[in-house]
């Protein structure tokens, strides 16, 4: 039979709790570390100047003098490299796995000669094995950087990339690579110049020990809808009436997978096959006489977001170097609260069941 104290469920008095407390320091005064931690190591709270094997003392101060050595390396623990007992959920393939948006200044060769070095934002991929944990991700960084100083092109890409599956271990990889790219463009009649800025992404797929290379390109011009001109002229044809027809800023995104070992196919190729289709690119610099001429280039190529397609689709194929190719035109429309859009591909490289939900949002240039 148990038996309890009466005053045992009773809140004690901070009388009571003064002299419980004193009596518990000077116990825990003649007691061993392990003493106190076995009772409660929460005592050790009470002890400031009696600090326990399980609540150290730990340095505040960052140390730098502190130098790795091998053997300290060697101590470090590596989650990513751990059995296969560490994996959660399940153990499936990962096709990408890496990092996003990593910056560095990367030169590039342009058509005429020259060398532009251009920040460059850097996504790496590697494919992850069913029965591997993870990857160390500042190895895709370091395989980058043994080949950032170098003049980039298709082939560097490539040497990187190999890196990356010896590095990683892996089976497939991806390099993607974007920038601004920038070329002076002159004005239509004022003579003035000015630059304009593509946004251009290089990128390398190695499938299977199959290799892509592809181009994408941003090309933003305006476009004129034919139904609104032929409307507005017929209001000032029949009844007098003053009227304009609608335009719009659009972006197309030139997507081009090249056959790389013969001629060259250049950033500026790609540019100079865009302003062939659609003129009416937007411009940089411009003054009362190229505004109206701007209007008037406008009038001349009037165009539905349809004809834009194949007009740079005409283009593309009638260049040897181009393979497969996308076009994704987006007419971001003056007249409606929706955007007119298009896609058109050719051949397998782009040949998908399924778009990116955010896909034509990603064509708006702010300015």
């Amino acid at each position: 039979m148990n038996v309890y104290s009466k005053d045992f469920d009773e809140t004690p008095k901070r009388e009571e709790a003064e002299d419980a407390l004193r009596r518990l320091r000077a116990w825990a005064e003649t007691a061993t570390p392990e003493e106190v931690a076995d009772l409660d190591p929460a005592i050790s709270r009470l002890l400031p100047d009696r600090p326990l094997p399980n609540y150290p003392e730990l340095s505040r101060r960052y140390p730098e003098g502190f130098e790795v050595d091998d053997a300290y390396r060697a101590t470090l623990p590596d989650l990513q490299n751990g059995p296969q007992s560490l994996i959660r959920g399940a153990r499936r393939l990962i096709q990408h796995v890496g990092i996003s948006h990593f910056r560095l200044p990367i030169r590039f060769h342009t058509r005429d000669g020259d060398d532009l070095t251009l920040e460059t934002s850097v996504t790496g991929t590697v494919s992850l094995a069913a029965e591997k944990k993870g990857i160390n991700m500042s190895r895709i960084m370091r395989s980058f950087y043994r080949h950032a100083e170098r003049t980039f092109s298709f082939e560097v890409i490539e040497a990187a990339l190999d890196d990356y599956l010896s590095d990683l271990g892996s089976l497939d990889a991806r390099i993607q690579m974007r920038f601004s790219f920038p070329m002076k463009r002159p004005s239509l009649r004022s003579g003035l110049e000015g630059y304009q800025y593509y946004d251009i992404a290089l990128e390398l797929v190695d499938r299977g020990g199959v290799r892509h290379k592809i181009t994408h390109l941003d090309y933003v011009y305006s476009s004129t809808c034919p139904c609104s001109l032929e409307l507005s002229e017929h209001a000032r044809q029949y009844r007098g009436q003053l009227a304009t027809p609608h335009s719009q800023r659009s972006v197309a995104r030139i997507s081009v997978a090249a056959d790389t070992s013969g001629e060259t196919l250049w950033f500026e190729d790609i540019i100079d096959h865009c302003r062939a289709a659609v003129p009416t690119e937007t411009q940089v610099m411009v003054k009362r006489e190229d505004e109206q001429a701007f209007a008037e280039l406008n009038g001349a190529n009037p165009i539905f977001v349809e004809d834009a397609a194949r007009l740079f689709a005409q283009e593309l194929q009638g260049d040897a170097r181009i393979q497969d190719y996308r076009i994704i035109a987006s007419h971001q429309e003056s007249l409606h609260s929706h955007d007119a859009v298009s896609v058109l591909t050719e051949g397998a490289t782009f040949d998908q069941l399924s778009f990116d939900p955010q896909l034509f949002s990603t064509l708006h240039h702010p300015g």
